[in-house]
């Protein structure tokens, strides 16, 4: 059927449509007459067939039976037609009876025709959508990538069904591991066996590709499908996330890569929509290091919640433009402020304070790639993460804000880095500054509005982070390796950047309630071990340990062998949300504040040394380290006592 022009498309259906008509009527006076309709009955035929035929047209038209295109035909349009046909079947003896001509027409012809007219109908338009697809995909998909489909539940029946019309694959049969579908026919397909049984079915269908959809699956069983994939040297794809085939944001024939997310994929995160609503919906927010990892998520999440305005700031120009590229076009309504500043510069945090009045505000800004902070940048480390934190955070009190979070980070738990040292000061910094407002609370006259509440939520890694090991060991891939790891039992906790700030908004609007002492500490899940992380990235990369090698360097300074989450005089209360626990700090009041203050304000340059050599007293945890090896491929992490 003709696709360029529409309208001649639309005009040859409801021919064939009028052609039908007659067919039909006719049809039914000779199944009612044996094939021999009496001269009278004939006569009654022609007779009636001049009404019946603009009747049933008009019935078809009301129902917009040619708003389709044949090609396309599904459930829906054999629906309308369905109901089309009943109305014409209702109508037609009903005119008929009011020309005064339905004596002459038999009772069995007003119920054969409209069941001959649904059935050559629709009929007509399957046939024809077979045929169209046969001749669109049937030479091509045969000529398609054989593939096939790890899985055999919703999500594998309905990719097959969706890849029934691809050209660039063809499938050739399911696994699964449940051994009750074995043998079952899915679309024209057979469930060949389990699984573990892909290195035999594939050699046998001579197949170099798989498709695991298995998106409700738990990671482990897609990570188990995977390393079959690997071992039988089959390529891996898969198909998008469950969460994001229920959302709509994708659909099932979306193909992609595995990625390291589907091998260290956790639960998904169940956020307090209505609560975070309440405190982000029509209020001013501001983001500081908003063009980075964490803070451009932090802000792609709030956006859902529609707040009066969204402020980003941020130091850096290029990130900065990037995100406002982004923004501008996915929110084009949404109120929105772009501002380059530095959070250590109190006249510019001033004016924009003023200006956007600010209710939440999402402190993500800091410098935090260890080594790098460690050698020659120690007191610009100080300076940006702890006075930065103590002027903005001032801020936030002088203009009334409601809630401050700080984004944290394991590392400053036992620090054994200047950067580690310098984000564990900052938090301090937060819960001196809350016992100063509790405090002006207590004295404050009766109607007075509380003020502000300051929330800290400490975690891991997350994967792809700007100084993430991930890119890193991506370009050496591409370079040909190896793959530099400091230590073959160095580990990590991982999580995706966007769990990781939903999770920061969930800590948001749960935290203020324990005198400031609280710091959210996230489930991290369980350390990975880096080594282990460099080995899949290669597998995903359809490479092998024989063509990307994996080289030991030894641990940089500051660097921990292991990751911890809390501190040695910390404990952790549960919260009503199993990705969250609270951990009680030590207090620190204004007195000790103060005097951190006088000593940053009071020397304007430090060696790394003498930085090192102060942060012993500020931080008493804090052990700077050094990094050797033995020859051995022993790495000790040498810390004095």
């Amino acid at each position: 059927m003709p696709q360029h022009n529409p309208d001649l498309r639309r005009l040859i259906a409801f021919t064939h449509d009028l052609i039908v008509i007659v067919a039909a009527w006719w049809l039914a006076h000779l199944f009612r007459f044996n094939f021999d309709i009496p001269h009278l009955h004939l006569e009654s035929l022609k007779k009636t067939l001049l009404w019946v035929i603009p009747i049933q047209a008009a019935a078809f038209l009301w129902f917009g039976l040619y708003r389709g295109i044949w090609r396309y035909a599904s459930l829906p349009d054999l629906r309308r037609i369905l109901l089309a046909v009943l109305t014409g079947a209702a109508a037609v003896p009903l005119g008929l009876f009011l020309l005064q001509i339905l004596t002459g027409v038999p009772r069995s012809v007003l119920i054969l025709d409209p069941i001959l007219l649904l059935f050559m109908m629709s009929g007509s338009r399957l046939i024809y959508r077979l045929w169209k697809e046969r001749r669109l995909y049937g030479l091509k998909g045969l000529q398609g990538n054989p593939v096939l489909v790890l899985g055999a539940g919703d999500a594998a029946v309905g990719l097959v069904k969706e890849l029934s019309r691809s050209i660039e694959w063809r499938v050739v049969g399911l696994l699964d591991d449940d051994q009750r579908r074995r043998g079952l026919i899915l679309h024209g397909l057979e469930v060949l066996g389990r699984i573990d049984e892909l290195p035999a079915v594939a050699e046998k269908l001579n197949v170099a590709h798989a498709i695991i959809a298995m998106p409700s699956a738990a990671h482990g069983d897609r990570r188990r499908a995977l390393e079959i994939c690997s071992a039988a040297g089959v390529k891996a794809l898969t198909v998008p996330s469950y969460d994001d085939l229920i959302s709509g944001k994708v659909t099932i024939s979306q193909i992609r890569n595995v990625e390291l997310d589907d091998l260290l994929g956790r639960d998904p995160v169940t956020l307090d929509n209505e609560g975070l609503h309440d405190l982000l919906t029509g209020k001013a927010v501001l983001i500081t290091g908003a063009g980075g990892s964490i803070g451009s998520e932090l802000c792609r999440q709030i956006a859902k919640f529609d707040p009066l305005r969204l402020v980003f700031f941020e130091l850096n120009e290029l990130a900065l433009y990037n995100i406002e590229q982004e923004f501008r076009s996915i929110f084009p309504d949404m109120p929105m402020a772009f501002m380059i500043g530095d959070v250590r510069h109190s006249a510019r945090l001033a004016q924009v304070f003023a200006q956007f009045r600010p209710t939440v505000v999402f402190h993500a800004a800091a410098y935090k790639h260890v080594p790098l902070m460690e050698q020659e940048n120690a007191w610009e480390t100080v300076q940006n993460n702890v006075m930065g934190t103590h002027i903005l955070a001032q801020m936030a009190i002088k203009c009334g804000v409601e809630k401050f979070v700080l984004i944290s980070t394991d590392k400053a738990v036992n620090p054994t880095s200047v950067m580690g040292a310098s984000k564990c000061l900052a938090e301090m910094v937060c819960q001196a500054l809350q016992q100063s407002v509790l405090t002006a609370e207590k004295n404050a006259q009766d109607g007075e509005m509380p003020g502000t509440r300051f929330v800290t939520v400490r975690f891991g890694n997350v994967l792809g982070s700007t100084g993430s090991v991930i890119p890193k060991f991506r370009e050496q891939i591409a370079r040909g390796g190896p793959i530099t790891v400091t230590h073959p039992e160095i580990t990590r906790y991982f999580m995706s950047i966007p769990e990781a700030a939903q999770l920061v908004l969930q800590a948001g609007l749960m935290g203020g309630g324990q005198g400031g002492r609280e710091i959210f500490v996230l489930d991290m899940g369980e350390p990975v071990k880096i080594a282990d992380l460099a080995r899949d990235l290669i597998r995903l990369s359809g490479l092998s340990e024989e063509d990307i090698k994996i080289v030991y360097s030894g641990l940089r300074p500051g660097e921990k062998l292991y990751e911890e989450v809390l501190a040695d005089d910390e404990n952790t209360l549960p919260t009503h949300h199993t990705k969250l626990r609270i951990a009680c700090a030590r207090a620190v009041d204004m007195q000790w504040l103060l005097e951190l203050i006088a000593w940053i304000d009071g020397h304007p340059v430090l060696s790394d040394a003498e930085v090192r050599q102060w942060l012993t007293k500020w931080v008493p945890e804090y052990s700077h380290g050094e990094t050797s090896s033995n020859g051995d491929d022993d790495y000790v992490r040498k810390i004095p006592a």
